[in-house]
C-alpha cells in the first residue's frame, strides 16, 4: 500500500481517492454502457441516468436534479451528454467531456478553466476541430486519444480515469 491507499485506489503509481462521479450518456445510449462501467468497476460511485434523445432541455434538467440530489466531484459527458454537461449548473465539480457534441445542442460554448475534453482526431461524428476550439476558447486542456468517437478501447478508458481522479 502507498501511503496508506489500498491497492484498488491507486492508477499506474498515482494515488486518488474514491468518488461520486455524474455519468452522462450521450444520443441513443442508455445508462450502464462501457464507459460508467468502467468507472464502476474500479471503485468509484457512479449515478448515470437515462437522458432523453429527443428532448435536450429536459436532459438537463434531469443531471441537473440528479447533480443536486448526488453532488458528485467529477462530472462525465459523453458526446450529447458533453453539451448537456456544459449547460447545467455543476458548481466546482470536475468536468471531464468526451468528444463534447456542444455544437449540435445546447447554448453553452465555453467551460470553466481545468475540464479535460478527451477526443479522438479519427472521430466520424463530432469533429476533432470543435473540441480543439472549446479548449483554446476556455483554456481547457484537450487529450488527443482512441481511435473513434466512441472511446470505448483501453487506452481512452484510462485516460477518462486519469482525468476523473487526478
Amino acid at each position: 500500500m502507498a501511503e496508506g491507499l489500498p491497492a484498488a485506489d491507486r492508477l499506474q503509481g498515482v494515488n486518488f481517492r474514491l468518488m461520486r462521479i455524474l455519468f452522462l450518456h450521450g444520443w441513443q445510449s442508455v445508462p450502464g454502457g462501457v464507459k460508467p462501467t468502467y468507472l464502476a468497476t474500479h471503485g468509484h460511485e457512479v449515478i448515470n441516468p437515462k437522458l432523453p434523445d429527443d428532448d435536450f432541455d429536459e436532459a438537463v434538467r434531469i443531471a441537473q436534479a440528479e447533480f443536486d440530489k448526488h453532488l458528485p466531484r467529477v462530472v462525465v459527458g459523453s458526446s450529447r451528454g458533453g453539451a448537456v454537461a456544459m449547460n447545467f449548473d455543476s458548481d466546482d465539480a470536475r468536468l471531464v467531456l468526451l468528444c463534447p457534441a456542444w455544437k449540435k445542442w445546447g447554448t453553452a460554448n465555453r467551460v470553466r478553466p481545468g475540464t479535460v475534453i478527451l477526443h479522438s482526431r479519427a472521430d466520424d461524428a463530432v469533429p476533432f476541430a470543435d473540441s480543439e476550439e472549446l479548449a483554446r476558447n476556455s483554456a481547457a486542456k484537450l487529450v488527443e486519444v482512441g481511435n473513434d468517437h466512441r472511446l470505448a478501447d483501453p487506452e481512452p478508458l484510462a485516460a477518462m480515469l486519469r482525468a476523473c481522479v487526478l
